[in-house]
Formats: C-alpha cells, structure tokens, sequence
C-alpha cells in the first residue's frame, strides 16, 4: 500500500520532522466526570474522520439512546464544495455533531460525540474536544488521506485515539499495519478493522479505545513518579 503522504506534502510540518496536512486547532483536557447520582462514570469520546468515513452510522449502532443528529441534506451547491469522490452515492452530511451514549460496563458509560469531516465545519471540533478522554478515527481506505486533520489534531493535543478502519464493500482492504504504515502513527498507536453499521464491532471500538488511553495514562503517571536522576 503506497503512503498516502504521497498525495499531501505541501502541507505544514509537524514538529518531529513528518509534515501532514493543516488540520482544526483548538483547547484540549482530560475528561473523567461522574454522573450526579455519583453511581456512573462518564467518559467522553470523540468519533472523528474524513468526509462519508461513517461517523454518524457509528455513532447510531452502538448508541443505546436515540442519537442527536444534525444531518442537512447535499444540495447541487454543496457538490461544488465537497469532494464525493469515492462517496458519491452520499445524500447528507452533518453540520455540527452527533451525539449518543451507550454503558460500556456497569458503572461506565460513554457519550460519544460525531465530529463533521469538512474542513469548512472544524472550528467547531475546538468546542468538542474539551474534555474528550481519546477519539476514534475512523478510516475509509478508498480516501485514507482524509483521515490526516484527524490525526494531526489528536497527535498534537496529545489526546489518545485509534484508528478504526470501517470496512465498505467493494472497498480494496488492507491489514491494519499497512494503515499505520500510510498514515506514519506513532508506535503504538492501535489500527483495528471495523463495520460502522455493527453495534458489536463499534463497542469493540471503544473498548480497545479506552484500554489504550488507560495505558497511556498509566505510563504517564509512572514517569512522573519516578525519581530524578543525580549526574
């Protein structure tokens, strides 16, 4: 699988060197809230991605309430502005969020909120971010560039996130080590497979992403810990 860097290198560089598309820019932090009753843990998740990734479809098969959606329909207007190469077949899109929730474990519940994919709507991840636990990219290999902003805004932040790539039919597939490998992550950052459209599958999603921000969180608290050194 050719590197999708291949497509995007007139783009700002990143501060170890690798350039990547300009994505959002925005405040962060680390969110860990309990529910009023003080009974339930809730933790907030962003579901981020290009363009027609299936955001919104992930957000509603694992949601256990009816999800906030604010989908518009496509008009001729907006085919001149977004790129539906490879998603032609696309009728709407979303222009502010989708929200959901779904418990992962009793005394742990995720709210999930859906970023939109086009760049003229990332002013608003700035606003969703806050307080955000770690996202989940999700990937479509037919335009894995579309996942750079995402990625790039979540690295810089240092917010925790795996790529999840959503398998479409017809859809050529790669393993999840060419993925990482197109989209240069850093080691370690996890790469699964997924079906957007499966409530089992997008629950595996964040499972694997909150064990990750877990470890993450972990380490960070065992390095600070450690005692400093004497030369």
């Amino acid at each position: 699988m050719d590197s999708a860097h291949s497509d995007h290198r007139s783009e700002r560089s990143r501060p170890d060197g690798r350039n990547r598309p300009s994505g959002p820019s925005g405040p962060t932090g680390a969110f860990a809230a309990e529910e009023p009753d003080d009974t339930v843990l809730a933790l907030k998740i962003l579901v981020a991605g290009g363009f027609g990734a299936g955001k919104t479809t992930l957000v509603g098969a694992v949601s256990e309430i009816r999800p906030l959606r604010t989908e518009e329909r496509l008009t001729e207007v907006g085919r001149g502005v977004d790129d539906l190469d490879g998603v032609e077949r696309k009728s709407t899109t979303t222009v502010a969020m989708d929200f959901g929730r779904i418990t992962i474990r009793e005394g742990l519940a995720v709210y999930l909120f859906g970023t939109p994919g086009q760049d003229r709507f990332w002013f608003l991840w700035d606003e969703l971010a806050q307080g955000a636990l770690g996202a989940v990219v999700l990937a479509d290999t037919r335009r894995l560039t579309d996942c750079f902003p995402a990625v790039d805004f979540f690295e810089h932040r240092g917010i925790p996130f795996v790529v999840a790539v959503n398998r479409f039919a017809g859809a050529r597939e790669f393993g999840p080590a060419e993925v990482a490998r197109a989209l240069d992550l850093d080691a370690g950052t996890p790469v699964l497979l997924c079906d957007a459209r499966r409530r089992s599958s997008g629950k595996e999603v964040l499972i694997n992403l909150v064990e990750h921000a877990g470890r993450l969180r972990a380490a960070r608290l065992l390095a600070d810990a450690a005692p400093v050194g004497f030369g």
